[in-house]
Formats: structure tokens, sequence, C-alpha cells
């Protein structure tokens, strides 16, 4: 992409976003995440209506008085977008493509983490790591974040689900909020395992949503959900770059592809319940400004 036309799409997306980050979406983040981590502050005297939970018995049991520990909220916290930039991104039937979806959604959550004077990072993912950008604050990074989500070319075009979430465990050690944005597509089953537990992404899944505040967006098209009565249709898969003809006008086709889907939903949403992963469904046709609130207002 050449540097003015970056330039200019950098621009659009920062003013779209920063508006509704600032305009819609502050109150909403700020309620819904932060008090997640609490800090120790200090010790005091017992007062009526204090958590007996929250009793310091060692120092009660020095002074024969009861004494409480006092916590504070953590001010800042770290927040990680986890965004899915394979193959399968690039389709879209209603005018917007499902990666650019992703990227306004990203751009949003960006300006909303830096007025809360949050640290940001991004993991780019196909079927690896593609690239990471570390948490940091302020503008300038937030630009920087926002130009890779436009111009960023992967070198991979498959999926891997549990890659960016098994980096990401390892390379965050302290208790994050984490944002996987994507359409959660990959080529088998995802509660099933490659060659062991230990590669599904069920396993990592749990392992992640145990440490990190794990949120989940995903983002769908309608025409995924469901083939139109077309006739027979040349199709690519988009990560694969595999061709074949399908009748659409079959209805076994379009019934065994129904069911298919209706079972992935399945999957995910009590996959994400059974680990408590807060999760978001997005369709490309809708303004993703409502779901994202409903969600914060959720938690």
């Amino acid at each position: 992409m050449e540097a003015k036309e970056l330039i200019k799409k950098v621009r659009k997306i920062e003013i779209k976003s920063r508006g509704l980050s600032r305009d819609i979406f502050a109150g909403q983040y700020h309620s819904a995440f932060k008090g997640r981590g609490m800090t120790f502050s200090e010790v005091r005297e017992y007062q009526a209506g204090d958590d007996i939970r929250s009793i310091d018995w060692n120092v009660t049991a020095r002074f024969n008085h009861p004494y409480v520990k006092v916590f504070e909220e953590e001010r800042e916290l770290t927040v990680m977008l986890i965004i899915d930039v394979s193959g399968s991104g690039e389709f879209g039937t209603r005018g917007m493509l499902k990666k650019n979806i992703m990227t306004e959604i990203a751009a949003v959550l960006s300006f909303s983490a830096i007025q809360n004077n949050d640290k940001i990072g991004v993991i780019f993912f196909t079927d690896r790591v593609e690239k990471f950008i570390p948490p940091k604050k302020g503008r300038k990074h937030i630009l920087h974040i926002i130009r890779e989500l436009i111009d960023f070319s992967p070198e991979n075009r498959g999926t891997e689900l549990s890659e960016p979430l098994r980096f990401m465990t390892n390379a965050l050690k302290k208790r994050s909020t984490v944002f996987m944005i994507s359409d959660f597509m990959q080529p088998d089953d995802i509660n099933g395992d490659r060659q062991n537990g230990s590669s599904s992404f069920s396993h990592t899944l749990k392992i992640a949503a145990r440490k990190h505040d794990l949120v989940a967006i995903r983002i769908y098209d309608e025409r995924e959900k469901n083939l139109p009565a077309m006739g027979m249709l040349r199709v690519r898969d988009a990560e694969s770059g595999q061709l074949r003809w399908i009748d659409t006008l079959s209805d076994r086709m379009r019934s065994q592809y129904s069911e298919w889907w209706e079972n992935h939903d399945r999957n995910l949403t009590d996959l994400f319940m059974k680990n408590g992963v807060d999760a978001v469904s997005i369709n490309t046709a809708e303004d993703y400004v409502k779901p994202l609130i409903k969600l914060f207002k959720r938690r």
C-alpha cells in the first residue's frame, strides 16, 4: 500500500475509533474491566459492616482486636489483542470483509484502553504467531498498532487457534485482559486433538483463561451460516486455495452445511462457557457497537 493511502486510512480509522471509544465505550470499558485486579493497601481496625473474610487473623491475634486487610483497585491494566489475520478474514458478502470489522473493533478497543491509561499490545496470528507488538502506552504506540492492522501482510494463510494463546500465556507474566478477535474457524474440530491433548484449542484456551481475563469476539458472515440456493458454484478455500464445485440447489447439501454450522456454533459456545470466557458474535452486516456494549454491560 502506498504511504499516502496508508496515512489516509490510518487517519480515517483513528477519527472513527477515537470518537466511538470516547463517546460510547470509555465508560462501558472502564466499568467492565477495571477492578479485576486488587492490590493490598493497608490493615485497619475492623468496622461494622466489614466482610469477615477480609480479617487479617495474624494481626488480630497479635493485638487481640479484629483488623481487616484493605485492598484497592489496580488502576492500570495490560490489554492484549489477539487478532486473526488468516485467509478466511478476506470473506464478506454485505460490503464489509471480516478482516475490516476486526480492524475497526481492535482500533476502538485500543483507544478505549489508552483513554483509561492502560498498556496495550497485539498478537497477529494465522497457523503461527505472525507478529508480536509488546504492550505499551501512548498515542504514538496506538497509531503504530493501527498502521499494522491496516497494512500487515501475513506469511501464512491457515488457522491454528491454539498457537497465539500458547504464545501469549508464555509471554505475559502479569494477569491481563485479552481480547481474541477471530472467526474461530479452523480445518479440524475446535475440540479435537491434533497429536495429543496439549495441542488442542480447548486445552490451550483452558490454560489461558485461568491465567488471564479472556474475551472472545467472534466475527462471521451471514453466508457462512446458510448456503444460498444458486445452482452449481465453484468455491475456493481462502486458506488452502483448494477449489471445488458444490450444488447449492441440493437440499441435502444445504442441510448438511447448516448442520455443520450449528454444531460448530454450539461447540464454541459450550467451550467458552465451560472456561468462563465472555464471548460475543458479530455479523459483518450489523453495527458492532451494540453487541460490544451489550458484552460490556453483561460483565
